[in-house]
């Protein structure tokens, strides 16, 4: 089953902590990514991180390199996100990353800041730091 990752798993991936390390393992075994949060992890790592974007660069590059090519969003994407931020009340950019999830096949979608255990559309959500995750 393939796996989708949001813009917090890809933050602690880069740090040095217990979700760290979790992160950077749900990493090692490989997955999906969308350009959205690609484009998210880019604006926290330089205003929350204060990283530069040499450091970014090589952060992305070390993803990319363990994960499928990133989805790219597009007009339909768009649309499939706005009718789902709309029949599940979730905010845009997290139904963004669900529409994106969703159209690349996924059956999960590792996030810590959606509902744990909710189900869109055949995709579970899962929070990998809560001690009941898988």
């Amino acid at each position: 089953m393939s796996v989708f990752f949001d813009t917090n798993i890809l933050v602690y991936a880069q740090q040095a902590d217990g979700k760290a390390d979790r992160a950077r393992a749900l990493f090692a075994v490989g997955g999906k990514l969308s350009l959205q949060v690609l484009n998210e992890f880019t604006a926290v790592a330089r205003r929350k991180q204060r990283k530069d974007w040499r450091e970014i660069a090589e952060a992305i590059s070390d993803v990319l390199a363990v994960v499928d090519p990133p989805l790219a969003l597009t007009l339909d994407l768009h649309t499939s996100a706005r009718a789902l931020a709309e029949e599940h009340q979730l905010s845009f950019y997290d139904a963004l990353i669900v529409a994106s999830a969703i159209e690349a096949g996924c059956g999960i979608l590792y996030s810590e800041d959606m509902q744990h255990g909710r189900t869109i559309g055949g995709l579970s959500i899962i929070n990998p730091f809560l001690e009941s995750a898988p």
